[in-house]
């Protein structure tokens, strides 16, 4: 969880791999990792993550390939679903979801995939 704004020019070092796509994407000058969670995904299972107040995210392993995984996220506001989607990604890949405001700023969801 990442919170993008325009307070100064700070870049998180951490997030040095992604700051390049976050620029693609989005107009900020400034990002800052808010939370970082790891999770170890089981087929169909379901796991939903609080992200904001009212706000969450629901990510479920749908199908495991041989170098990637397809995973449906959902995104949901006072429990109704915003986003409905499948993503299928590899490893070491993420995708940016914009989310909603924080601060003085917008909350920006990075997810990415790991193999063990």
């Amino acid at each position: 969880m990442i919170e993008a704004s325009n307070a100064g020019p700070h870049v998180d070092p951490i997030l040095g791999d992604l700051h390049k796509d976050l620029g693609a994407l989005f107009s900020f000058t400034s990002y800052r990792l808010l939370r970082e969670v790891n999770l170890n995904l089981k087929g169909n299972r379901p796991i939903e993550l609080l992200i904001h107040p009212g706000r969450s995210m629901e990510i479920t392993l749908v199908r495991e390939y041989r170098e990637l995984v397809e995973l449906h996220i959902r995104l949901k506001r006072e429990g109704i679903s915003i986003l409905n989607t499948n993503v299928r990604l590899a490893a070491g890949r993420a995708i940016l979801i914009g989310g909603p405001k924080h601060g003085e700023g917008t909350i920006i969801l990075a997810v990415s995939a790991r193999f063990q």
